[in-house]
């Protein structure tokens, strides 16, 4: 007898239950399904189940948390990974150890799949956790001011409740691996040797895990490059291009909805001028060191750091003083490594003293905007080429600019399971993706048209000018008139006096917008994080309040119910 789901929601979507009905039954049935799997158990049961709860947005802690579960069977214990927007406080609470494993993303914030968690963590009515042991593993970077700071809230709040750390929360800065395997194995050997568990190092087999792909960020597959095309028109203030890769012999398969990673180089003339200004011209090892290894676009905080301790009078020295960071990122943004030394002047550091506050040079992500099905061998992307004055984008400009057409470029998969394409083919689909947050909807509309898929498509997308930045115009024409893309709202904002955004025609077009919730639409938005995201899902909540006509409170756990059944998704950065 099956007490409980396998994944998923513990209460069907259309249940006559409240909010607080739903989390109360949801505990439950948990605990009484944790109480079955105990008893029925028998001999073989292992000494102890490791909850392992996964706080995503781009994939990595899945990896992580796939590890923690095999190195658990591999010692004779339980475990099972459940992302933490799936996990009730009461279920919870029902739980006797639990890893943590989570991202950061945006400004500190919880990931996508972790939300609705913490927002019931904080509940005034939250149960107590005193029979749980825990620990948590933060993902983030260095580079960001709140580093890994889902995860110290959660470890925090966990401790808050009464549960007990079972080891100290480590937080991995981008080179996670290493360190997540140290603390994975550390947590698992403390609760093996607790409970008296035994592993006959034949674990991981009871549960095979999807074979990793041998292309990663310290090797990454050399594609060529088969495709680089200028989207916007020449005269527009955008330069958006789409560039295909050829797959060739790597193995690589992906889904609509991945992402994938490309290994940049810097550009050589800045690592030329660098060097001359640091009287280093001429040093081939290290322009070759700083050209495929070292970050020199975006300076690190610890080098902002050393320079206002050098310069104590400098711009940058003046800027941090007024300790805003908005102000901070503001005056940063356009000025590289190079600008920060010549700002510091006579006081600025040495090459000797340089290198070691230089990141190491990191791949970047991108959407994928193909299908696999409609173009085999080969994926997509499609990127705004970023150049400001003398500043310009590591990656964007490396694949516009130098990489030709006898050279390849380094790349590897990263995939985004809970950004796909519904397996319902049937299901309608709302995708909001302006400017190149449209990338993965275009391979979205040829993935279901590839499929046959029945369900209805309806796309959101702008920009700042129509005839100049409408990109995919003449594919995103075809898809309507073959009746893929069934609806298509477009907006433009410098077209007309008054600014319009693809909020603007979510308002504008509400009643319909609510009308295909209401029939089990999957909702997707693409884009900018700090404010398009947020733009967008305020007019989501003001469509649904004044469909349903019930007030702010029940908009928000209407979108909270989406979220749960995973028919509100995004994928921003």
């Amino acid at each position: 007898m099956t007490l409980m789901p396998p994944s998923g929601s513990l209460i069907p979507a259309d249940a006559p239950f409240s909010a607080q009905q739903e989390s109360w039954l949801a505990g439950f049935i948990a605990g009484i399904a944790a109480a079955g799997r105990r008893d029925s158990a028998g001999a073989d049961a292992p000494a102890a189940t490791i909850d392992v709860l996964i706080g995503t947005q781009t994939g990595n802690a899945e990896l992580v948390a796939g590890d923690v579960v095999a190195g658990a069977r591999a010692r004779g214990l339980g475990g099972r990974a459940t992302a933490l927007d799936d996990v009730t406080p009461e279920a919870l609470a029902a739980m006797s150890h639990v890893i943590v494993v989570t991202s950061t993303y945006g400004e500190g914030e919880m990931p996508d799949n972790a939300g609705l968690f913490w927002e019931a963590l904080q509940s005034d009515t939250v149960p107590r956790l005193e029979g749980v042991r825990y620990s948590v593993l933060g993902l983030g970077d260095r580079g960001y001011d709140d580093f890994c700071q889902a995860a110290k809230l959660i470890d925090t709040r966990l401790e808050q409740l009464g549960a007990t750390r079972l080891h100290e929360r480590v937080d991995c800065d981008v080179d996670f691996e290493e360190p997540a395997a140290e603390w994975t194995a550390a947590v698992l050997d403390l609760v093996a040797a607790e409970t008296g568990a035994k592993g006959t190092g034949s674990g991981a087999a009871e549960a095979p895990k999807k074979p990793r792909s041998q292309w990663n960020k310290r090797t990454p597959y050399r594609s060529r490059l088969a495709t680089n095309r200028l989207l916007s028109a020449p005269h527009s203030a955008k330069e958006i291009r789409h560039y295909e890769f050829d797959l060739g012999d790597s193995g690589i398969t992906y889904e609509a909805g991945d992402a994938l990673a490309v290994v940049p180089l810097n550009d050589p003339a800045l690592v030329g001028e660098l060097l001359a200004h640091l009287g280093a011209a001429g040093d081939e090892a290290t322009a070759e060191l700083l050209r495929t290894e070292r970050e020199i676009r975006t300076p690190s905080k610890e080098l902002i750091a050393d320079l206002v301790e050098r310069a104590p009078s400098s711009e940058l020295a003046s800027v941090v003083a007024h300790g805003d960071r908005s102000d901070l990122d503001s005056w940063l943004w356009g000025r590289d490594v190079l600008d920060l030394l010549r700002d510091a002047g006579p006081a600025a550091p040495g090459l000797a003293e340089l290198l070691p506050f230089l990141r190491p040079l990191q791949a970047r992500q991108y959407s994928i905007s193909s299908s696999p099905l409609a173009h085999p061998g080969s994926v997509h992307l499609t990127i705004a080429s970023v150049r400001y004055d003398r500043y310009e984008g590591v990656a964007s400009t490396y694949l516009a600019d130098r990489v030709g057409a006898d050279s390849t470029v380094g790349i590897y998969l990263q995939p985004n399971a809970s950004f796909s394409v519904p397996a319902d083919d049937d299901a309608p689909m709302v995708m909001i993706g302006p400017g190149t947050g449209i990338a993965p909807f275009r391979g979205f509309l040829h993935e279901r048209a590839a499929r046959g898929a029945s369900g209805r498509n309806w796309l959101f997308f702008g920009d700042r000018n129509r005839e100049t930045d409408f990109v995919y115009q003449d594919e995103l024409t075809e898809l309507q008139q073959r009746g893929v893309l069934t609806e298509l709202d477009l907006a433009f904002s410098r077209d007309q006096a008054e600014k319009v955004y693809v909020q603007t025609r979510m308002r504008e077009r509400s009643r319909e917008l609510y009308a295909w919730l209401e029939e089990g639409a999957h909702v997707y938005v693409c884009g900018d994080a700090s404010r398009m995201a947020k733009d967008v899902e305020k007019a989501l909540l003001a469509v649904v309040a004044e469909q349903r006509r019930r007030g702010g409170d029940d908009a928000a756990e209407y979108l909270a119910n989406l979220r749960r059944a995973k028919r509100y998704v995004r994928d921003v950065y």
